[in-house]
């Protein structure tokens, strides 16, 4: 069956889905240990999540960029994700979509999140010509993300270095079979409408 050009995948289940984010150890790993985020973490600027573990490597380069050491696994609430959505904007302007570029802009200056669909990646990182989503969270979603929605923080960096390494070596069923199972998230059209881009 061929994939649909736009569709969130991810792991999830009937109450919650798993985003990732990578982040310098000092913010990482007591997120970890803690299972929320530390004071030092900046809840005044956006924050991006992605529910695509491998978008996630394509990003933070299987956890060795700087500053994205480490590769957090945030299981959020299913409502959570769903409010964010029913608030998003497109994070660009998209002909067909909206109205005018000055209709866009507004609602992009009132929207607390952002959708961007960019392409989905294979093993060895290259796109693939369908795409993920990647929700951008500022100002009360943000709040909301790191108080209420957050269910647990996993430290997922081991698991990004030993699939790297089977990738490395040229094992890639190996690496295929550690991935997380992602699978689509049905959430319902009327809260993908308008988001398609």
């Amino acid at each position: 069956m061929e994939e649909p050009h736009r569709r969130i995948r991810a792991v999830h289940s009937e109450s919650t889905i798993t985003v990732y984010q990578a982040y310098a150890p000092e913010i990482g790993l007591p997120a970890v240990r803690d299972g929320r985020f530390p004071a030092p973490w900046k809840r005044d600027r956006m924050t991006w999540i992605k529910p695509s573990f491998l978008w996630m490597m394509y990003r933070c380069g299987w956890g060795t960029k700087a500053g994205q050491e480490t590769v957090l696994a945030v299981e959020i609430t299913r409502d959570g994700f769903e409010w964010a959505l029913r608030q998003a904007c497109l994070s660009s302007y998209m002909r067909g979509v909206h109205r005018d570029r000055a209709t866009w802009q507004r609602q992009l200056k009132r929207a607390p999140t952002r959708v961007q669909w960019d392409p989905e990646r294979d093993l060895r990182l290259r796109p693939l010509p369908y795409r993920s989503l990647q929700l951008g969270l500022s100002g009360e979603a943000v709040r909301r993300y790191a108080d209420e929605w957050t269910v647990s923080i996993s430290d997922v960096t081991p698991l990004a270095h030993e699939i790297h390494a089977l990738v490395s070596a040229g094992d890639l069923d190996s690496a295929a079979r550690l991935l997380p199972q992602e699978r689509p998230c049905s959430l319902g059209d009327e809260l993908l409408a308008g988001l398609q881009g």
